[in-house]
């Protein structure tokens, strides 16, 4: 039985596996807003091609949850998130290429999309391998509390790496910041060598993937309504600032993560102490309204106060959520079920990039906020109904 201890040994290695999560995350996240404008400067391409080069790491991710959340449950944590960040050196690397002068748009941007689905396909390793590491340590009875810090860790990474990577982009170019963002999961990769790992259960009898799903696909359709303001966020709140010659570029993702982090702090336990759907409803309800900010008051201080509100509202639907979905499948599918539900995540992610982009072409790049908006409202109408089956029967 996994420990419980609350400030022991295997408190000690959780939060050191989340400090690497940190480290390693940030090569995703310096990428998030310096990608947009490489793609629409420096390539020369419009809104729709710079969606897409953000936007195909999540559907890379997408592809790959079921077969990271497999590993994961049959050869082990430690093998997913080492085989992960590996992933990520090689699409930092991949993505730096895109950046060498010689080379002609067109080439420049394939090679881009290339590395882009690398990393995809690392964070979709990376991500499922620690919640699955995470959750084995401790206990399911606190995989609220898991999924709460695994998520402060990510959005907290995309706090501080989207300047970091607007910084980066400005004195040492794009190819300098990507090289940057591979030498940081090499350096989890070194931590996590001397980390005790969790056995896996390779014997196990497992339903079919789609099975799984089946169980679990109400649950995974909130965190993808809930994923669009943050997708919309990350790829063109950059752009809209730019596009409305506002100062403060790279702050949105700082107010977002700021928020995130904030409510995971202060919050993170209330998932585990009164359930996943009441938490749920509640940070729907701020998403829209941060959404709704951004979109109805065009000013710097609207737009940014909306992203932190976004923030606060994104920051608890997946662990609240995901602790639902714990709690639906046996211990032998735990990481398969939350890979399929985080692929849920992901969906919403790589598909607003370039669908916000044709949207952003039409309607200027607050309709996006608007979308954004909408679908946390109908998630939060699905978490209401989904509180209120359970008193049907």
């Amino acid at each position: 039985m996994a420990s419980q201890d609350k400030g022991g040994p295997t408190s000690a290695r959780l939060y050191l596996l989340i400090l690497i999560l940190f480290v390693s995350y940030l090569c995703v996240a310096m990428a998030l807003p310096i990608v947009p404008v490489f793609v629409t400067g420096r390539l020369g391409f419009g809104n729709v091609a710079a969606g897409l080069a953000v936007g195909i790491a999540f559907l890379s991710t997408i592809v790959s949850r079921g077969r990271a959340g497999g590993i994961t449950d049959r050869l082990g944590a430690r093998t997913a998130v080492s085989a992960g960040l590996g992933f990520y050196v090689a699409g930092a690397f991949a993505s730096a290429l895109a950046g060498i002068a010689a080379l002609p748009p067109l080439p420049a941007f394939l090679i881009l999309l290339a590395g882009r689905l690398v990393i995809g396909v690392g964070e979709s390793l990376v991500a499922v391998g620690v919640i699955g590491w995470g959750i084995g340590l401790v206990g399911p009875a606190r995989s609220g509390r898991v999924l709460a810090l695994v998520g402060a860790a990510l959005y907290g990474a995309l706090g501080v790496g989207g300047p970091l990577g607007l910084l980066l982009l400005d004195q040492v170019g794009f190819v300098g910041a990507m090289l940057a963002a591979a030498v940081l999961p090499g350096l989890g990769l070194m931590a996590i060598a001397g980390l005790a790992g969790v056995p896996p259960q390779p014997a196990a009898i497992r339903p079919p993937f789609w099975a799984v799903i089946g169980r679990i696909w109400p649950h995974g359709l909130v965190i993808c309504l809930q994923g669009i303001g943050f997708a919309a966020i990350g790829a063109f709140f950059a752009l809209y600032f730019i596009a409305r010659d506002w100062s403060h570029v790279g702050l949105g993702l700082t107010a977002f993560g700021a928020g995130f982090v904030l409510m995971r702090v202060l919050f993170g336990h209330l998932p585990d102490r009164i359930g996943g759907l009441p938490v749920a409803i509640g940070s729907l309800a701020v998403e829209t309204v941060g959404q709704f900010l951004i979109w109805g008051v065009p000013h710097p201080v609207a737009a940014l106060t909306g992203a932190f509100l976004t923030g606060l509202g994104c920051s608890m639907i997946f662990p609240a959520m995901g602790r639902e979905v714990v709690g639906l499948v046996e211990p032998h599918l735990r990481g398969t079920a939350l890979g399929g539900f985080s692929a849920f995540q992901d969906l919403a992610y790589g598909l607003t990039g370039p669908l916000a982009g044709l949207l952003a072409d039409r309607a200027g790049y607050g309709s996006v906020f608007l979308v954004g908006g909408l679908a946390a409202g109908v998630g939060f109408l699905v978490a209401v109904a989904l509180r209120a089956r359970p008193a049907a029967v």
